[in-house]
């Protein structure tokens, strides 16, 4: 099943993101796959703050233990966090079901 996660950092929290960043992009690659899509959200002056992640796990648990042990979780950079099923109905310009 998949899960996404989008989760809004705090204000004023750019720092810390960069600080984590490399631990962060570890952690993704050390979970490469469990992860369908990852990146973050932009501001109107194209800086980071917040992510989406979609991550595949066999039910909620797992996909919350997931963004628990995430660098970025455990800074505490995310202001709000929601993490909700999803499901793909469009890919790569195909729709399906």
């Amino acid at each position: 099943m998949q899960f996404v996660l989008t989760a809004h950092d705090r204000a004023d929290a750019l720092a810390l993101r960069l600080d984590t960043r490399p631990a962060h992009l570890d952690y993704l690659r050390s979970i490469a796959g469990s992860l369908v899509f990852a990146g973050p959200m932009l501001d109107d002056e194209g800086k980071p703050c917040g992510s989406v992640m979609v991550y595949e796990a066999p039910d909620r648990a797992a996909a919350e233990a997931l963004v628990a042990q995430d660098p970025y979780s455990k800074a505490g950079l995310f202001e709000k966090a929601e993490l909700k099923g999803y499901r793909v109905v469009v890919r790569d310009g195909v729709v399906g079901a």
